[in-house]
C-alpha cells in the first residue's frame, strides 16, 4: 500500500516507536531521532538526551534488524527498496504521532546519524514544508545520482527551515561531494542551510555538532513560548 509521501507498508511498520524526554502530552516540541545502520532507536535516544530541553519529546522509530535499507545510500534507489520507502514512512508516522498530540510541524526537528541522516534528509527534501529543523549528521540524499529537479518539482518548499549538515572530509561512507549536493537541493527548497565539513574526523559525531543541535532544540522551545 503506497501513500502520497512515497512511503509504503513495509519491513519497518511493525517496529516500535521509542519515546523519551518530556511526555508527549506535556510537550510543546519534538525531535524525531533516526538511528544508523547496526544501531537502535534506544541508542540514538541517548544522543537525544544530550541535547534535550524541558518541554521536548524524543521520538525514535526502530528499523527492522537495525537496518533501514540493505545497500549503500549511493546505490540506485531501486536496490534499497522496500526498506528506503518503509523508512520514510516510519519518519512520517513519527511526525504524525507528534502532530496528533498537538505539536505543529514547525516545532518538530528531524535528526539522523549516518544511514539515519540519509533517510532524514531524504524525507525532509521529499516532503517540503516548514519544520522545526533538520540535522543530518554524516549523511546525505539517497541515490546513485542526485537531480535537483526530482526534489524541487513541487508546489511546496521548506519555508526557511533551519538545516544543519555536518560531516567529515574523509568519512569512509559519506563522500564530501554528496553533502554539498544535499545542501544545494535543500537551499533550492528554501531551507536555511548550515554546512560544516570537519577535517579528519572520520565517521562519527563531535562536540560542535552536538552543540549546534542543542541550539536548534533550544530554539524549538523558545518558539513555543
Amino acid at each position: 500500500m503506497s501513500d502520497a509521501n512515497g512511503g509504503i507498508d513495509g519491513p519497518h511498520q511493525d517496529q516500535p516507536l521509542v519515546t523519551a524526554g518530556t511526555e508527549l502530552g506535556d510537550a510543546t516540541a519534538a525531535v524525531i531521532l533516526v538511528h544508523g545502520r547496526g544501531a537502535t532507536a534506544r541508542s540514538i535516544v541517548q544522543m537525544g538526551r544530550e541535547v534535550h530541553r524541558e518541554g521536548v519529546a524524543l521520538l525514535a522509530p526502530q528499523a527492522e534488524r537495525n537496518e533501514w535499507y540493505p545497500n549503500s545510500f549511493l546505490a540506485p534507489v531501486e536496490s534499497n527498496e522496500p526498506g528506503r520507502s518503509s523508512g520514510l514512512r516510519a519518519i512520517r508516522d513519527a511526525i504524525e504521532t507528534a502532530t496528533d498530540a498537538g505539536i505543529p510541524t514547525e516545532r518538530v526537528l528531524v535528526l539522523g546519524f549516518s544511514q539515519g541522516a540519509c533517510l532524514a534528509s531524504e524525507f525532509v527534501a521529499r516532503n517540503p514544508r516548514r519544520y522545526g529543523g533538520l540535522a543530518a549528521l554524516s549523511g546525505g540524499l539517497i541515490g546513485d545520482e542526485i537531480e535537483a529537479e526530482d526534489y524541487t518539482d513541487t508546489d511546496g518548499d521548506l519555508d526557511g527551515t533551519p538545516a544543519f549538515l555536518g560531516c567529515s572530509d574523509v568519512d569512509p561512507h559519506i563522500p564530501e561531494g554528496r553533502v554539498h549536493e544535499t545542501a544545494r537541493v535543500l537551499e533550492a527548497l528554501n531551507a536555511d542551510v548550515t554546512e560544516r565539513i570537519y577535517e579528519g574526523m572520520g565517521h562519527g559525531v563531535n562536540e560542535d555538532e552536538l552543540e549546534t543541535v542543542a541550539e536548534l532544540v533550544a530554539e524549538l522551545v523558545s518558539a513555543s513560548q
